[in-house]
């Protein structure tokens, strides 16, 4: 079969599926209808269909040969971001968007699914169609996996639009690609008083500045200066008046990395900072820590074969180079079950005024990409699956 022909040929329904869920977004664990629409679209093309984590979902092709079991995935929740684009398919849901181009990947998934779908006795092996919910949250992909949407399954692959690709472009490269991403809070407690005595009290604002301060220095003089680490302070609560001392202070943030030891390294690291802070100012302080998701890293062997995928399908000059980016993903939930590769899909065009990042109430892509998302995901699962 040719898969990138019959891409093209389908890539006006591609494009109305893509439409409708950009209209109708709905937020991490309440995509009831947006799981209605995909079920009821695979259940059309002949494909079983499973509920999991309560609005996720997976569809199984078996093809007519026996062979391996190769998932493909997609997530499906949008953003609480009030919609910009003026595009006549804009958000109808008041508050929510998919400003980070989840209709693009539903889109796409099921377009993979209608053209292997048409070729299934020629499959040898089985193809998953993993629908996943609350990406956004982190939360999706980690309760999908352990309802079993990963049994059996040999390699996985995903996809991510970007807009700072140019259409026509995919990338995938081997190795660390996405960073891990944790969360943690910091709880001070000091001892308020009148800001005309600061003597008489612990200065719980004070703390807090010392803190975010000295927690840089986990980054510039705790680990090697060759590996990347975040660790970000987004969010600093205190205070009731302009002269009172503050007793108590909320510190939120971030840290990511590439590397699974300096993950596990930074709490322990991080739990020394505060503890010493707090003491020197007569102050007590508590860390928080939520491990979030890990590094995305991608299987070397499985990389090769998406790279061999894009080139037959849109010549070795549509693969491009990108470092790594150090947002996040949940994806790296599925490659502890199975060896994993991400690629991300160009969906920019300058000459269009389309190049707003995610996560941007303008946020848009050139729907020309959509049908080289669709190929990229039925030739790989055709490719891996004729490896021996």
């Amino acid at each position: 079969m040719n898969v990138r022909d019959q891409a093209a040929r389908i890539q006006a329904q591609i494009i109305e599926l893509r439409r409708h869920f950009h209209m109708y977004p709905e937020p991490s664990w309440e995509e009831v209808n947006t799981s209605a629409r995909i079920a009821e679209e695979l259940s059309k093309l002949g494909i079983s269909v499973r509920r999991l984590a309560k609005t996720g979902l997976v569809g199984t092709l078996k093809g007519g040969k026996p062979g391996k079991t190769v998932a493909l995935r997609a997530d499906i929740d949008a953003l609480s971001i009030q919609e910009e684009t003026g595009l006549p398919f804009a958000s109808q849901n008041k508050g929510f968007m998919h400003a980070c181009g989840h209709d693009c990947h539903i889109a796409c998934l099921l377009g993979a699914a209608t053209i292997l779908s048409k070729f299934k006795d020629e499959i040898a092996g089985t193809v998953k169609f993993i629908f996943q919910p609350a990406e956004e949250s982190v939360e999706g992909a980690k309760l999908m996996v352990a309802e079993g949407a990963m049994d059996g399954v040999d390699a996985v692959f995903g996809m991510h639009v970007l807009a700072e690709l140019p259409v026509g472009t995919v990338n995938i490269a081997p190795g660390p690609r996405m960073a891990s991403a944790d969360m943690f809070k910091i709880k001070i407690e000091g001892q308020g008083g009148h800001g005309s005595a600061p003597h008489r009290g612990v200065d719980a604002i004070l703390v807090g500045s010392a803190l975010i301060m000295n927690l840089q220095s986990l980054v510039s003089r705790e680990f090697n200066p060759l590996e990347p680490v975040v660790v970000h302070v987004g969010k600093l609560v205190s205070g009731d008046r302009f002269n009172i001392i503050a007793s108590r202070a909320i510190l939120e943030g971030t840290n990511r990395t590439f590397n699974a030891d300096i993950r596990q390294q930074l709490p322990k690291t991080m739990q020394r900072i505060v503890d010493n802070t707090a003491a020197a100012y007569r102050a007590t302080a508590e860390l928080e820590y939520n491990w979030g998701c890990p590094p995305l890293v991608n299987d070397a062997s499985l990389t090769q074969i998406v790279q061999g995928t894009v080139k037959k399908l849109y010549g070795e000059e549509s693969l491009v180079s990108m470092p790594p980016l150090t947002v996040s993903e949940d994806f790296p939930f599925y490659a502890e079950k199975a060896p994993g590769a991400y690629a991300f899909l160009g969906v920019g065009n300058a000459e269009k005024g389309i190049g707003w990042p995610l996560h941007h109430a303008h946020f848009d892509v050139d729907e020309n990409a959509l049908k080289i998302g669709t190929a990229l995901y039925a030739q790989f699962a055709l490719d891996y699956l004729a490896v021996k």
